[in-house]
């Protein structure tokens, strides 16, 4: 194989590594992003659950506040029956009395409501409690993985870049020139393997005089359909594998 074509080869085999690896670059920001949005929607769900539980609380803080104010006036009332002179009067106070205590009833019925609600609420404020810290704690691992993982792919790519810079001028520069022509028409692709008389990037039929030419391996060719630099591999046969003759077929 011409020593171009080996260059040519390994500069597409650098080029696929490296598109694979500012991918995965680029994509993990945007995982990250996801995650922590996923992350911000529940910690609202939580903020709504504990916004709903303090407000049931707040109201039975204020029926219990109620019932306090209607026992006080229920006392007073009391003391003033006793001071009454006629039985208007004192019938009077004894419907201020029993209005109070309808009052007193409705808030002792309104809190046993809300101690009701507030049990489903309060399960759901500590499960969720408990579920956003777990969160938390995978998001914060899933950040440092990919922070590691992108380093490592920074440091891959430079790897990569380095020993293309150093490719590079050991080629010609027409096959060179040749290769990035077609990479770039050909969404990265500037080469491929001619396999049973075809362009395997392509998959169209070579002329048989043109796959002959390609294979005696004696300059750059390129597929006459998408205009990709060709390379063909000899089968390896088991004489090559073994380093020995392969055995006569008897009949």
């Amino acid at each position: 194989m011409l020593p171009d074509l080996k260059l040519v080869i390994r500069l597409q085999e650098i080029d696929n590594l490296l598109g694979d690896l500012r991918r995965e670059i680029a994509a993990l920001p945007k995982h990250i992003a996801e995650i922590e949005k996923k992350l911000v929607s529940h910690e609202r769900k939580l903020e709504a659950d504990r916004a709903a539980l303090a407000a049931n609380q707040k109201e039975r803080k204020k029926c219990e506040g109620d019932i306090q104010v209607q026992e006080q006036k229920i006392s007073k009332l009391k003391d003033q029956m006793l001071q009454a002179k006629t039985n208007e009067v004192y019938r009077a106070f004894q419907n201020e009395i029993e209005f109070c205590q309808k009052e007193i009833r409705k808030s002792e019925d309104r809190i046993l409501e809300l101690m009701g609600e507030s049990e489903p609420l309060e399960k759901n404020v500590k499960a969720a409690e408990s579920a956003l810290k777990t969160e938390k704690a995978d998001v914060d691992a899933e950040k440092k993985q990919a922070r590691e993982r992108t380093q490592a792919d920074e440091k891959s790519a430079a790897e990569l870049e380095t020993e293309r810079a150093a490719i590079v001028p050991g080629m010609s520069a027409a096959a060179y020139q040749r290769y990035e022509r077609a990479r770039k028409a050909r969404r990265g692709i500037g080469v491929a393997e001619a396999i049973e008389g075809r362009c395997s990037a392509c998959n169209m039929a070579m002329r048989p005089q043109f796959s002959q030419e390609l294979k005696k391996g004696d300059e750059i060719m390129v597929c006459e359909s998408c205009q990709r630099i060709l390379y063909y591999n000899p089968p390896v046969s088991l004489e090559d594998l073994t380093g020995e003759a392969a055995p006569a077929v008897t009949e």
